[in-house]
């Protein structure tokens, strides 16, 4: 894999949606997508669906009628043997309740998750709700702990108990992208884009395709999506991603082509441009072109106020980059 496959993982919360690319393998990338804010979802009951059914098949339903039958015809024996039953059955609610999810530290407090999370959560019953985002946080502070088997873990257990919530979808999506899951990322960010209506992960489903080997399909996908109705930041990074699936098809050109807008120059110093600009480099590079690749990347350098690049984590070359910043614009 080239440079242009390496970058930051996300710095915004998992929960809040935001992500940035990664390889195929478990290295980030570069031109992957950063997500926006997640939607709400439609409310959603997570009682057992046979709670109020007292026994398990294996102790009602037409077992249980059937004793009920034999006591009718007046059968001593018959009675004996029923009062008798073994005292292991479970109830249907213990049998359905997911099981206990992984250990959580009680400095997991669901008041610390952010408040929109929270009140998307607020269509569980009361009693989910803090259980639910307890796992989102612990999910959230392992991403930050770079710990993404951990944060697997709890987003999907979270996801287990309370699957029909969109945030909760979001950010097990964000989660398995970061992992380098795509397929599964994928599902997710399908799910959610159905729940929600919301285009908003369209880059970094168009990524998972790439991920899956599959840049032909991302392409495709992107072509699908009405640009016009994205946001400016899911617009430049839909282009990043499309740019990168057509260098993965031996067309770096025309990846170049596709990052050579205006935006390189006129939008703000900050996270967006760096990154465009890092790719834009990086496809330079790949095409050859290593001034020029050299120039971008100290131009990325000096756009890359909140260090979201992965140009900024390298100490190779520094002091040439760095001498460089002083001459571009």
């Amino acid at each position: 894999m080239s440079e242009e496959r390496r970058t930051e993982r996300s710095q915004k919360s998992p929960s809040r949606g935001s992500g940035s690319d990664r390889s195929r393998s478990d290295k980030p990338r570069s031109d992957k997508p950063r997500s926006d804010k997640p939607r709400s979802d439609k409310p959603r009951s997570d009682r057992p669906a046979n709670s109020s059914s007292g026994y398990s098949s294996s102790g009602s339903g037409t077992g249980a009628r059937d004793g009920a039958r034999r006591d009718s015809r007046g059968s001593h024996d018959s009675r004996s043997r029923t009062s008798e039953r073994p005292t292991t059955y479970k109830r249907a609610e213990d049998s359905d309740r997911p099981e206990r999810g992984p250990w959580l530290d009680e400095s997991i407090v669901f008041e610390d998750l952010d408040k929109s999370v929270r009140f998307e959560l607020h269509t569980l019953p009361e009693t989910l709700q803090e259980k639910v985002g307890r796992y989102l946080l612990a999910a959230e502070n392992a991403v930050a702990d770079d710990d993404l088997k951990s944060a697997l873990a709890y987003v999907r257990y979270a996801k287990k108990i309370a699957g029909r919530v969109s945030v909760v979808r979001e950010s097990a999506g964000v989660i398995e992208y970061l992992a380098g899951e795509y397929a599964a990322a994928l599902n997710e960010f399908r799910a959610v884009r159905r729940m929600t209506g919301s285009n908003d992960f369209v880059a970094m489903m168009a990524d998972c395709e790439r991920g899956l080997g599959r840049p032909e399909r991302a392409i495709e996908f992107l072509k699908s999506v009405p640009m016009d109705k994205l946001s400016q930041e899911t617009q430049v990074e839909a282009l990043i991603v499309a740019a990168g699936a057509r260098a993965d098809m031996g067309q770096v050109d025309a990846g170049l082509i596709l990052l050579n807008i205006p935006a390189l120059k006129s939008l703000p110093a900050g996270d967006l441009r760096a990154r465009l600009q890092e790719a834009y480099s990086n496809l330079l590079e790949q095409a050859g072109k290593l001034d020029q690749a050299q120039i971008w990347r100290a131009k990325a350098l000096k756009s890359d106020i909140n260090g979201v690049t992965s140009f900024s984590r390298n100490d190779e070359d520094d002091e040439v980059s760095i001498e460089m910043l002083g001459e571009v614009d």
